[in-house]
């Protein structure tokens, strides 16, 4: 195309000109690509890589151009990822950054239950337990996964459809974009099961919401709503997933109507209690979870980011992630490090309690390893058994 092409012609008023390309047709490609994926073959077991037409705002499609869409479809544990799966997100976003005719990253889940609980806990309690040099290998790999979000060219956007917790939350914050239905919690769960949060929440929550939010976040691994999670600033928007006689409502078990309560604390967000929790549970049962809101929501980003330069748009994602980013790569390789050793220890035990123990009972006895090691009990012996879920004998 000429100059004289590229501006209306005479006469025409500005913006009537019909660009040459025809509407609806994709432009041909002008030379023959070279091939940058790092394998031909990007499929693994539990991650499903997918195009969707890309859409302008008022719906009609971008012809040749598309949203990449990554799912982790792992739904009867809860998206949880396996070492398979780890290995399929690090490929797929590497294909989607790679991809020419790629506008944005969609990273979801199946299902409307989880986006993401974090590592598979049955293979964590069942391979890596007690093997630090396995988990150490593990480990790097979960590392690149993050790092390939993190470097991905086009803007990802993480489309929280259901629990973010753990592992979830450390990949879905290392998202440049969330967009949550809002029966969606969110959390960690280190400390709580054998672990540090230290696979991006310790890096990117203090950035995000400071570090006092961050801290009781972290150590206290107490899950909290999507309403909050909105609040707090760690999500782009949040939408209603509940129908209820054909109409959406907000998420009746959380406070959505005041910012705060009469001492003057955040109540936005936070859970009902009494006879406002009972009626919440009843309009619950009575209800259908509806996604449709959630990708009308998605589908708008994407078009509003299709019509931005490409290359500006990276570079300021790049610029962005920096202070993310910094945390990130300083930390990471002592994280790995001590995560392996960890796996010894308190990992075994925690994964295993999780794993193995009952379902109204999967953590381990928290006072009675406390009482053990102040008295001086060693880990290598009895120790771990002592204090699995329905064994511990108290003091």
């Amino acid at each position: 195309m000429n100059a004289t092409e590229s501006m209306s012609p005479p006469g025409r008023p500005e913006g009537e000109y019909r660009r040459a390309q025809p509407e609806g047709k994709p432009v041909s490609a002008l030379r023959e690509f070279k091939n940058h994926d790092l394998v031909d073959d990007i499929a693994k077991p539990g991650v499903r890589f997918e195009k969707r037409p890309a859409r302008r705002p008022d719906g009609s499609e971008a012809a040749g151009l598309f949203n990449a869409w990554i799912t982790l479809d792992n739904p009867s544990q809860y998206n949880s990822y396996t070492t398979d799966m780890v290995k399929g997100v690090i490929l797929a976003m590497r294909a989607a950054s790679n991809a020419r005719d790629v506008n944005c990253v969609i990273f979801t889940g199946a299902g409307d239950k989880a986006f993401c609980t974090g590592g598979n806990t049955k293979e964590y309690a069942e391979y890596y337990a007690g093997h630090p040099q396995e988990y150490r290998q593990y480990m790097r790999l979960f590392n690149d996964m993050v790092s390939a979000i993190l470097a991905c060219d086009k803007p990802v956007i993480c489309r929280v459809n259901g629990m973010r917790i753990g592992g979830g939350q450390e990949i879905g914050m290392a998202c440049d974009f969330s967009v949550a239905q809002d029966l969606a919690r969110f959390g960690q769960a280190g400390p709580k099961h054998g672990s540090a949060p230290i696979g991006g929440a310790t890096d990117f929550l203090p950035v995000a919401v400071g570090a006092e939010r961050a801290m009781a976040a972290c150590v206290l691994c107490e899950p909290f709503s999507a309403h909050k999670a909105y609040q707090m600033g760690i999500l782009t928007d949040i939408v209603p997933a509940l129908k209820v006689d054909g109409k959406f409502v907000a998420n009746p078990t959380v406070e959505t109507q005041r910012l705060f309560d009469e001492f003057g604390r955040n109540a936005y967000g936070e859970p009902v209690s009494g006879d406002a929790l009972a009626a919440g549970k009843a309009l619950m049962k009575r209800g259908t979870v509806d996604l449709s809101m959630l990708d009308a929501r998605i589908e708008e980003l994407c078009a509003k980011i299709l019509l931005t330069f490409p290359d500006c748009t990276t570079k300021t994602l790049e610029e962005l992630r920096k202070p993310k980013l910094e945390a990130w790569n300083r930390n990471k390789e002592d994280s790995r490090a001590w995560l392996a050793l960890n796996m010894v220890t308190e990992a075994r035990s925690g994964f295993t309690a999780f794993n193995d123990g009952p379902k109204d009972d999967r953590e381990v006895d928290f006072v009675l390893l406390r009482q053990k090691l102040a008295a001086g009990q060693s880990w290598v012996g009895p120790l771990h058994d002592e204090i699995q879920p329905g064994k511990a004998q108290h003091d």
